[in-house]
């Protein structure tokens, strides 16, 4: 899963372990090297040239102002000085400057985008890194690469984690019924998903209806039938051309007299430009006020999930996203960039064929998975 990002992620380390490991101590800082490297002596050396500086023109005011030039040559700019390079190499450590991350981070971005990254969570990433590892001195004993998979570990964490809360223990909380209705485009997997995340219910104690509210398409009645006699699973469902509000509402009140602890309702497929459905889902939330909505995509879709999960979040606010196709999804790149467009979390992905390929969406695992710490 997301193979293409991970080799173009450890590409990027490896550029930029060539770009610091082959520097040299630039010609000309030998000797502030080794004065460093050797602090008594340069103590002594510095007091004496004070003195005879003091005692040629019999001024100390010279003497202070050449002490202060020199704190200047370290403190005056946020890009190491000629002498703080030569004193960070002289005591085994080498500070990584713009140059070396230049090249590294054009790559990295162009590796970003090509993977599908939105445009703004790839700057993100990019600053975070820069940022994080400009100036950074690094000990000669540590490498390079794992100064840069800290940081970009850190830069993937920042925008794949925002918005997560645990999911189960929303669950837990909830006043029952729980209410959650599932949005997306037609054909990306949503009714399959409503059918998973029954059985994972299931495993974990929580019984659950169906609830058909994709009354628009023909052949959404039996297709969600058709799970729910598989699931053994009570459904509800209206005939097509049915108000969507009215079956997800019955669906609360059968499961308020049945002890049923989550109701799963289905929408029709829709695009933020149709009108007609998205008034339909306004709807929706306004009879029944559900307690999740949930938007699902396919994680090879990319950009087009990207955009989609945005657009349908300005249109009717989500609670979070589910990927599915996670498993063929080479690029990662709506893996990294939902929840930080959205503001809302990842929280499934959708892995296989079965009822039981569904996976918990879990950033720290994702991001340790791309940097190969798995």
């Amino acid at each position: 899963m997301f193979d293409g990002l991970k080799d173009k992620l450890s590409s990027f380390r490896e550029d930029v372990e060539e770009s610091t490991d082959a520097e040299e101590v630039p010609e000309g800082e030998d000797a502030a090297a080794d004065a460093a490297a050797e602090p008594a002596s340069d103590s002594a050396a510095t007091a004496a040239e004070a003195d005879s500086a003091a005692d040629a023109d019999g001024s100390s005011a010279d003497v202070a102002s050449t002490e202060e030039e020199a704190d200047e040559e370290t403190d005056g700019s946020t890009e190491p000085s000629t002498f703080q390079r030569a004193k960070a190499f002289a005591t085994g450590r080498i500070i990584i400057e713009e140059e070396d991350l230049e090249e590294p981070l054009w790559d990295l971005e162009m590796a970003l985008l090509e993977s599908d990254v939105e445009m703004s969570v790839a700057e993100q990433i990019l600053e975070t890194v820069r940022e994080t590892m400009l100036g950074e001195s690094r000990k000669q004993v540590e490498t390079t690469g794992e100064l840069v998979e800290r940081a970009l570990h850190d830069a993937l964490l920042d925008v794949i984690a925002v918005g997560q809360f645990d999911f189960e223990e929303r669950v837990a909380e909830a006043e029952k019924p729980l209410t959650i209705v599932f949005t997306g485009v037609n054909g990306v997997g949503k009714t399959t998903t409503i059918a998973k995340l029954s059985e994972w219910l299931e495993d974990r104690g929580y019984s659950s209806v169906l609830a058909n509210g994709d009354t628009y398409r023909a052949g959404a009645n039996e297709q969600i039938a058709e799970h729910a006699n598989r699931l053994d699973r009570e459904l509800i469902s209206h005939d097509q051309g049915g108000d969507p509000a009215a079956v997800i509402y019955d669906g609360v009140e059968y499961a308020r007299a049945n002890d049923v602890d989550v109701v799963l309702g289905d929408t029709a497929g829709r695009l933020h430009t149709s009108d007609d459905l998205m008034a339909q889902l306004e709807k929706i939330d306004r009879v029944v006020d559900p307690d999740m909505t949930l938007f699902v995509d396919e994680a090879v879709a990319g950009q087009d999930a990207v955009n989609r999960a945005k657009e349908f979040n300005e249109a009717a606010e989500i609670d979070g996203a589910v990927l599915t196709k996670a498993d063929a999804d080479s690029s990662g790149g709506a893996a990294i960039s939902v929840a930080y467009v959205t503001g809302k979390p990842i929280l499934f992905l959708g892995t296989g064929q079965g009822y039981d390929d569904l996976t918990r969406f879990d950033p720290e695992a994702l991001v340790d998975s791309l940097l190969g710490e798995e």
